[in-house]
């Protein structure tokens, strides 16, 4: 039996903290990822008490925390003048996501070079493997998002670093948007890795650099210029190749539906989630 929890990133309502919450609870989701790096939800501003008070609110509703998003924008963790804060704060949005009950932390590092001998390499290297050690040691997972490079770039840092803590958060619109590999391989090549997912299609427009993608990303995706993220169902993604490929894997995780453009994204949300459970209803159907 096909089946997967459905979530919802938060920040895709465009509204504050409590009233998304909400929100994902009317469309029918079962949990949320909410983004942890700054405002109402900085862990340097989240006393205990308040702690304790969003994740009362998020159980009342009756939602779990799929898992916190940890991006801190700009290149990630790929030049070493401003590594020390990047990494530390990183650590405090892993220690938030174990008070807020979550054990999953996900994020965008930068663009992995394909040159394991890149002195960017080693630097990433250096970052993600004390995170993974920090992981270990207060039971998160550090969860690197799927999309600027290829499944296979990203399975052979992964394996370079000798660490449970950093994981892999796939999200397959990023990989049919920007490098052109097939997210369905991609189930298999980083299965070890997966702990989370990202629910979202798109579809690629030119062929252009991952650096420079993922350098202006914001602008990029507002003007379409080299991708447009699409609602689920309307772009590239084999989604229903991809939710078998992960029941095949055994993975069991959350859906997390991203929508990060749109007028109406509360109605794409609520349709996506519908699309989805059909998908899972369609694939058990089949297989019977």
């Amino acid at each position: 039996m096909i089946h997967f929890p459905i979530g919802v990133i938060t920040d895709s309502f465009r509204t504050g903290l409590m009233e998304s919450i909400r929100k994902a609870r009317d469309v029918g989701a079962d949990g949320i990822q909410v983004y942890a790096t700054k405002g109402e939800m900085d862990p340097d501003q989240l006393t205990a008490a308040r702690r304790r008070e969003i994740a009362d609110f998020i159980a009342s509703q009756g939602l779990v925390i799929s898992a916190l998003c940890g991006d801190l924008g700009g290149h990630g963790f790929m030049y070493e003048d401003d590594l020390r804060w990047r990494i530390d704060k990183s650590k405090r949005i892993m220690e938030l996501a174990r008070d807020l009950g979550t054990s999953i932390v996900t994020t965008h590092i930068g663009v992995l070079p394909e040159d394991e001998n890149h002195p960017r390499y080693a630097t990433m290297q250096k970052a993600c493997r004390e995170l993974a050690e920090f992981g270990d040691q207060v039971g998160a997972a550090f969860a690197i998002e799927t999309g600027p490079e290829t499944a296979v770039v990203l399975r052979r840092f992964l394996d370079s670093l000798g660490a449970g803590g950093v994981r892999v958060n796939l999200d397959p619109a990023n990989f049919v948007m920007v490098t052109g590999d097939d997210p369905v391989q991609a189930v298999h090549t980083l299965a070890p890795y997966i702990i989370h997912t990202h629910a979202k299609d798109g579809i690629r427009l030119q062929v252009k650099s991952p650096e420079i993608i993922y350098g202006m990303i914001e602008e990029e995706i507002a003007s379409g210029e080299a991708f447009r993220e699409v609602p689920l169902g309307q772009g590239d993604v084999d989604l229903a190749a991809w939710m078998k490929a992960l029941h095949d894997i055994g993975y069991r995780g959350f859906l997390t539906i991203e929508r990060e453009v749109g007028d109406q994204p509360e109605d794409d949300i609520r349709q996506a989630v519908v699309y989805l459970r059909d998908m899972m209803k369609s694939l058990n159907k089949s297989s019977t």
